[in-house]
């Protein structure tokens, strides 16, 4: 038997259903068949659901190329990225292809990490491939691309990265993110709240740190300390946690920048015989799973929402091909604090 939308030929091979077929089965025009389905014109509701309703039983599907000549549109989108192990690029791609699929629209991915001569390669063949617009991204929100980009021709939009003054970008609200994780430790208990971060030129270690800081203030109280700024790195959890330890003094909680400072962090006060959540409660940043689950107990992390940011980054860039106007300017959008045990509240998820 045939497969659904598929006709059987006699060499065996099965051809795709066809404008013409779904036009003769609905008993409509071929122009009639494709005006239904592409919304337009002018016919009963009845006659439109019907085009719509033998279209969905035949599996049709517009050809992309004939779509491509008519409206002078490759119906592809370019993501070019300087993170090659897709840390944080995967989750943005993921976002972008699932919003594009439901539009007939592919996402051309091509990366480069800091070697401008590779990413200038990517960029060409991205402009040969025709592409209908741009997202860049990369591994951190202030800073950009290693390559100037010409004058493409075609829309652009950022997310987590650098972008130019005038450009449309998406990037996490890493401050109020922070003040979320400090109001949900304060709200358990927790006064004595301590922050250790990665380095001290990452605008987002600074944005969370400032989160933090804010939170406790609002509050009444002063933070723990001063923030402590490293690397993102396990063992610069581990160490500054083991310090905190040994210095006498030690606070009831601690906001980590990142889910691996907080996973070193917790295993330091495991070896020290220091239990969490019961003697000091754990927060990280990211909600890179393989960590936060993993840890030891499941550490509270707060959720970039990086998909969301790749499915806004399309719509916005859909409009702009489409020619619709776009404010300009940088979207913060909200981060989701994800409750597991490490913070001592009952988790959500």
């Amino acid at each position: 038997m045939a497969d659904r939308g598929a006709k059987l030929q006699s060499g065996g091979a099965y051809q795709r259903s066809t404008i013409r077929d779904v036009a003769a089965q609905a008993g409509v025009s071929v122009t009639t068949a494709s005006r239904a389905l592409n919304g337009t014109g002018r016919m009963s509701d009845e006659t439109r659901e019907r085009v719509q309703q033998v279209a969905s039983e035949l599996d049709y599907r517009p050809s992309s190329i004939a779509r491509g000549l008519v409206q002078q549109r490759s119906f592809t989108l370019g993501l070019l990225t300087n993170d090659p192990y897709g840390r944080f690029t995967l989750p943005v791609a993921a976002g972008l292809s699932s919003a594009m699929a439901d539009r007939g629209v592919s996402v051309f991915l091509s990366t480069g990490e800091y070697e401008p001569e590779r990413l200038s390669l990517n960029l060409r063949a991205m402009e040969e491939k025709r592409v209908d617009g741009l997202v860049i991204t990369g591994k951190r929100i202030d800073r950009g691309l290693p390559v100037d980009l010409p004058d493409l021709g075609m829309p652009v939009v950022y997310v987590y990265a650098s972008a130019p003054e005038g450009a449309v970008s998406f990037v996490p609200d890493d401050k109020n993110a922070a003040k979320a994780a400090i109001r949900h430790l304060l709200g358990l208990g927790r006064e004595k709240i301590a922050h250790i971060t990665g380095p001290h030129d990452f605008r987002s270690a600074r944005l969370r740190a400032d989160g933090w800081r804010e939170a406790l203030i609002e509050d009444g109280l002063e933070p723990f300390g001063p923030a402590i700024y490293s690397a993102w790195t396990e063992q610069h959890g581990f160490e500054t946690a083991r310090h905190m330890i040994e210095s006498g003094e030690r606070p009831d909680a601690i906001f980590c920048g990142n889910d691996q400072i907080a996973r070193g962090a917790i295993d330091a006060f495991a070896l020290m015989g220091i239990r969490v959540p019961h003697d000091i409660a754990i927060v990280g940043f990211d909600n890179w799973e393989v960590f936060a689950k993993a840890t030891r107990p499941p550490l509270t992390t707060l959720d970039m929402g990086l998909p969301s940011l790749g499915r806004n980054a399309g719509m916005a860039l859909l409009d702009l091909i489409d020619g619709k106007s776009v404010p300009p300017g940088v979207r913060e959008t909200p981060c989701e604090l994800i409750v597991r045990q490490s913070c001592g509240a009952q988790p959500e998820r």
